[in-house]
C-alpha cells in the first residue's frame, strides 16, 4: 500500500528538498510539477538506487530549478509498517511426524 504526500517549494530549493525526501526512505516514486500543475519530471526511486544511478536525475532537477520559480513535489511512499508486516513469515512448527526425544 502507498500514499502520497506533496511539498511547494521554490526552484532554488528543489534539487535539496529532492535529495533530503530520497535520504528519508520508503519513497517510491517522485513527480515534479509546475505551479500550474503540469508535471514536468517524474522518475521512480527504488531501493539500492545510489549515487551514480541518480546523477542524471540530479542534474535534470538542477536544470529544471534554474527554470522554475514555484514547483510542487509530489512524493509516493510506502506504507513499511504494513509491508512489514506482510512479509513477517510465521515461526515455523515442529512437525509431527518427527520424533523429540532422541
Amino acid at each position: 500500500m502507498s500514499f502520497k504526500e506533496s511539498f511547494n517549494v521554490n526552484g532554488e530549493n528543489l534539487l535539496k528538498k529532492i535529495k533530503e525526501i530520497i535520504a528519508e526512505g520508503n519513497v517510491r516514486k517522485i513527480i515534479i510539477s509546475d505551479k500550474a500543475g503540469k508535471e514536468i519530471l517524474s522518475f521512480p526511486v527504488t531501493i539500492g538506487v545510489v549515487g551514480v544511478v541518480l546523477l542524471p536525475i540530479f542534474a535534470a532537477v538542477g536544470a529544471l530549478a534554474a527554470l522554475l520559480t514555484e514547483c510542487t513535489i509530489t512524493v509516493e511512499r510506502s506504507d513499511s509498517s504494513k509491508e512489514h508486516d506482510q512479509n513477517d513469515t510465521p515461526p515455523p512448527t515442529e512437525n509431527p511426524n518427527t520424533p523429540t526425544d532422541i
